[in-house]
């Protein structure tokens, strides 16, 4: 039997995103965000959710745009402290001892030690509540060379990212492969 918990953010996991910024005078600036996820297709687009009292938020609404910096397991003190910092009163990348680095393709930084780094234009602004979700077009992927498959493409294992529980506030690794996507199933088709 199921127990009802309530209308709640208890969705597992949530992605643990490193959100990129210019500040007012130009200042790099990263916050830990949770409440994030793809949203399109095409044009590749990720939509991030934030609240108006983050330095980020004001960033982004006067650069249009943004990065996301996913780190491995091995950043996840790093990440925490960009979550709990203030980006007003602080310089998170010194503090973290992280590098930031000018986005050729967009006006925001992003985190050099992290592997995977998504460039993003900012498309859409959506009010939701107490959060607005910025919808930006993904303009560049880029990967360390040390994450990527034989196809060219980041293997999850080998970026060695790490998931939030909403309800433990937690971080979690992401454990052993199960299978792969579109042909497990193929089990049940007749």
């Amino acid at each position: 039997m199921k127990k009802s918990l309530g209308a709640r953010t208890l969705v597992l996991p949530t992605p643990v995103w490193v959100v990129g910024t210019y500040g007012e005078n130009g200042e790099p600036n990263i916050m830990t965000a949770a409440w994030g996820g793809v949203c399109c297709s095409s044009p590749p687009s990720v939509g991030v959710s934030l609240q108006k009292a983050r330095a980020s938020y004001g960033n982004i609404i006067k650069t249009k745009a943004f990065t996301i910096s996913i780190p491995a397991e091995k950043y996840v003190v790093e990440t925490d402290y960009a979550g709990i910092a203030g980006g007003k009163n602080a310089d998170k990348f010194a503090t973290a001892k992280l590098t930031p680095v000018r986005s050729e393709v967009v006006d925001a930084p992003y985190v050099q030690e992290f592997p995977l780094i998504l460039e993003c234009k900012l498309t859409h602004t959506v009010e939701i509540g107490v959060h607005t979700q910025f919808i930006g077009e993904i303009v560049d992927v880029k990967a360390d060379e040390t994450v990527l498959g034989e196809d060219g493409l980041p293997v999850l294992a080998k970026v060695n990212s790490f998931v939030y529980s909403t309800g433990e506030k937690a971080y979690y690794g992401i454990g052993k492969l199960l299978g792969q996507a579109f042909s497990l199933g193929l089990k049940l088709q007749k």
